[in-house]
């Protein structure tokens, strides 16, 4: 279970760190003075990936509550 816990972590950690690329790409895009049109959509494609990187931290999160349970 001791695996199940780290991998768990590192999982959890890879997750968060898709969510702070997330964040410096919303930044990078808000201060690229695109359109409105331009900007709705390449908005759309991060928050695609801020869906999915939110999903990889909780699946790591649950990893390492199901690791604690099963020691």
């Amino acid at each position: 279970m001791e695996l199940l816990i780290w991998s768990g972590a590192l999982v959890s950690l890879l997750g968060v760190a898709g969510l702070g690329w997330c964040v410096a790409m919303a930044l990078r895009l808000r201060k690229s003075g695109l359109g409105d049109e331009e900007m709705r959509s390449a908005l759309q494609k991060v928050v695609a990936y801020n869906m999915g990187a939110l999903a990889v931290s909780a699946l790591g999160l649950m990893m390492v509550v199901l690791g604690i349970i099963l020691r």
